[in-house]
């Protein structure tokens, strides 16, 4: 699977890891940076180039990193069509992409240890959608409103 991955200065050595991680176990890591450790980077810029490839390339997922994910996952729901969802445990890793198709997760390098953090990815990646009409009713709301802006009525 090709997963696109980035972070800043926070999450930097997270990233780096988590890349040897995804590639030992036959993923198809792309790094959008930060390339080299600097503690006055921006995390939109990297967290933006993942949603946008993720988006841009159906099937492929996302994960962005910082200090505690919550920056992350807001500077990549900016993209339309990204669904980031900020993880904390494994639960929350399986539920967003179960009940929310999400195609990023966000990690706070801050937060977790490594083998934490590899836990989430792995089952972040290996949780499919489960396709609830529940779920895609409210995906399509979602998606809705990002292309028009007219909120959804309730039922």
């Amino acid at each position: 699977m090709r997963v696109h991955i980035g972070s800043d200065h926070a999450g930097f050595q997270l990233k780096d890891y988590l890349i040897g991680v995804l590639q030992h176990r036959g993923h198809d890591a792309v790094d959008h940076g930060a390339t080299r450790l600097d503690p006055e980077d921006d995390y939109p810029p990297f967290c933006l180039a993942v949603a946008a490839a993720v988006v841009s390339e159906p099937g492929s997922l996302g994960i962005v990193i910082g200090g505690s994910g919550n920056g992350e996952q807001i500077a990549a729901n900016k993209v339309a069509g990204t669904r980031a969802v900020l993880a904390w445990s494994l639960e929350t890793a399986a539920l967003g992409r179960q009940h929310n198709d999400a195609n990023v997760i966000s990690i706070g390098a801050r937060m977790h240890n490594q083998d934490e953090a590899v836990m989430m990815v792995e089952e972040f990646l290996a949780t499919p959608f489960s396709g609830d009409e529940r779920h895609r009713r409210r995906i399509a709301m979602l998606s809705s409103y990002e292309q028009s802006g007219v909120p959804p009525t309730t039922t």
